[in-house]
């Protein structure tokens, strides 16, 4: 089976899901999925297919890219960590690679909300990705 076999079911709903500037390619063994999801829900909903088709997200041989629109931010939040900055990850989870960091006290946009403990954030910087939300307090 090939990797787009494999992950058909995650770009048949990026399709249906009208993910803008879809690209999907393979690569050293790795298939790619890049694109612009409309809002962080529809993103959210991808994540939630890749994980039925690979369970914890353990085969690394698919790397999935969506953004969300600029527009789809909804709401301020503020990092409360202690001191240390907060990491940004690729996907809802510690084994998701860093892709970013948001410092102590950074006020950054709230995406979404993909579950009680992984929220969807973009930093002031334009870097987006998912945050432990123990950290994230929503601004007044």
């Amino acid at each position: 089976m090939t990797l787009s076999e494999k992950y058909k079911p995650l770009t048949d709903a990026a399709t249906t899901s009208e993910v803008k500037d879809l690209q999907v390619r393979e690569q050293d063994g790795v298939l790619y999925i890049d694109g612009s999801a409309a809002t962080g829900a529809i993103k959210d909903q991808l994540w939630a297919k890749y994980d039925q088709i690979d369970p914890n997200f353990t085969s690394s041989d698919l790397v999935l890219n969506i953004k969300t629109s600029p527009d789809a931010a909804v709401t301020k939040v503020k990092v409360t960590t202690d001191s240390s900055n907060l990491n940004i990850r690729k996907g809802p989870g510690t084994d998701q690679p860093i892709v970013g960091k948001a410092a102590h006290g950074e006020i950054i946009t709230l995406v979404s909300q993909a579950s009680e403990q992984w929220w969807q954030v973009r930093t002031t910087d334009g870097e987006e990705g998912y945050a432990y939300a123990q950290y994230l307090t929503p601004e007044a």
